[in-house]
């Protein structure tokens, strides 16, 4: 039988399980979704134990087959802290969207230092990133500032809980896609900083050992799948996308609208420093290979989508959205802004919430789907907007994936908005592919990123139709400033 790969691809909403065959071939998937927690507005959790207890399930429901190493994909910044001793958190973990440390990141903007964090990380004064989260973490929880200083705890990115878990408490490690979202890591030296360290009050005994993203990570516990399995991959997930979709040449361009959008630009060896409030991040270490992106990050996309089913309760299906958004009037005149959870780039604002301008009694449910769904393009645009003022050059494509990449009225819109083809994988599943694809550089199986990218093949391709939409365009940027100035 020929040689398989599992990808553990543990997302915000759900955790999944894909085993590959070894040209890349989808041969099963486990998926089991878990709560979300708000304990306060603005605040999100999840039960780290539940993200293990589903993980493992679904990796134990996908591994029926030869599967000779595992590849880790996962939701990034999000935080936890655990007992060495028992393997236990101490607190639920601190998710990415979490905005509770708007407040301290917004005092330590105003003391001038976000320039220097910036220069080291890449990355903004944002509650997005991890070191506030485990600062708040270490801060709130008894004892837990005591108990690090002693050593008894560990912290870490969700695939660094992950690995401490499969190979048993045995391996505390992650990779520099993952480090180089925590702003604790200098991306250019490729150390975790004491500098940064002492900035946020995090002890380093604390943190992983940092490997490239094709690396012998350790192995399974043989008690959890019955033998023991090599970890040879592991990339946070817009990384993991980025590899997946092949995007291996300086230039090449991926936007994965999940629950939120996540855009990234392939910069090469040269880690580009933007002035546009884009972010600068390790895109991927394989071998010789490596290279950093600019990173665009659009907080809400796909989580839209979930609000117009569960909340609005205007769509049983996210599938629904494609034929109400080809009923709404060309000119709806509505305009919707998705910051349900701030603004991410390139405007960076945690207190801007979410607003629906220019409802009138002639407003439809297809209007309001629509402008939806347009607001998710119109972002996308304005982080094009933004990759162009600090000097990249127009994409010849953007390789979308996502659940609303199969949304086929969404990438014909967005295409238009751009002015530039579209093009959706013959596989959706990038991000696990990606991880994936690295597990089988580690197993042998791919030479390196480029004999894998050389099988990417397009499924669909959407091209600008020609419509002029700077009226759109005018009216969501008027809108929006009415939203950051309120």
């Amino acid at each position: 039988m020929k040689r398989q790969l599992l990808a553990i691809d543990q997302g915000t909403t759900s955790s999944r399980a894909i085993r590959f065959s070894g040209d890349g071939v989808p041969l099963q998937t486990a998926q089991q979704d878990f709560s979300q927690i708000y304990p306060q507005p603005g605040w999100v959790e999840h039960d780290a134990e539940t993200i293990w207890a589903t993980t493992l399930a679904v990796t134990r429901e996908a591994m029926s087959g030869p599967v000779e190493a595992i590849g880790i994909t996962n939701q990034r910044e999000t935080i936890v802290v655990w007992d060495r001793a028992t393997g236990k958190p101490i607190h639920n973990a601190i998710v990415w969207q979490d905005r509770r440390t708007a407040d301290l990141c917004d005092a330590m903007k105003a003391d001038g230092i976000e320039s220097s964090v910036q220069a080291k990380t890449g990355l903004l004064l944002d509650p997005y990133f991890s070191a506030t989260k485990l600062k708040w973490l270490l801060d709130a929880v008894p004892a837990a500032r005591d108990r690090a200083a002693k050593g008894e705890l560990a912290a870490g990115t969700i695939d660094s809980f992950l690995l401490w878990r499969l190979t048993g408490g045995r391996v505390h490690a992650t990779d520099w896609t993952n480090a180089g979202r925590t702003m604790l890591y200098d991306i250019h030296r490729r150390r975790w900083d004491a500098e940064l360290l002492r900035l946020f009050d995090i002890p380093e005994n604390l943190l992983p050992e940092v490997h490239p993203n094709a690396h012998h990570f350790g192995d399974t516990d043989p008690a959890l799948f019955g033998r023991s399995i090599p970890i040879l991959g592991m990339a946070g997930d817009q990384q993991a996308a980025l590899i997946g979709q092949a995007c291996f040449s300086p230039g090449m361009v991926k936007s994965t609208y999940g629950t939120g959008c996540f855009m990234l630009m392939n910069t090469g060896a040269q880690a580009l420093a933007s002035t546009h409030r884009l972010l600068t991040t390790p895109a991927y270490e394989v071998g010789q290979d490596r290279a950093y992106a600019l990173e665009g990050s659009i907080f809400v996309a796909g989580a839209a989508v979930k609000w117009l089913r569960d909340k609005l309760c205007l769509v049983d299906s996210a599938q629904e959205t494609e034929t109400l958004a080809c009923a709404a009037k060309e000119d709806h005149g509505v305009t919707v802004i998705p910051a349900f959870v701030g603004l991410g780039a390139p405007h960076w604002r945690a207190d801007v919430r979410g607003s629906v301008h220019g409802l009138t009694l002639d407003t439809t449910a297809a209007d309001l789907v629509g402008a939806t769904l347009e607001s998710i393009a119109f972002q996308t645009r304005d982080l094009t907007d933004a990759m162009a003022a600090d000097g990249a050059s127009k994409p010849a494509a953007l390789r979308i994936d996502g659940g609303m990449a199969q949304n086929a009225w969404f990438a014909q819109f967005l295409s238009d908005i751009l002015d530039t083809p579209v093009e959706m994988p013959a596989s959706h599943e990038t991000t696990a592919l990606g991880a994936a694809a690295l597990a089988g550089v580690g197993a042998g199986l791919f030479a390196d990123a480029a004999a894998f990218g050389a099988r990417w093949q397009a499924a669909s391709r959407w091209t600008p139709q020609g419509t002029n939409q700077q009226a759109r365009l005018d009216r969501w940027h008027r809108v929006l400033q009415q939203a950051l100035a309120s």
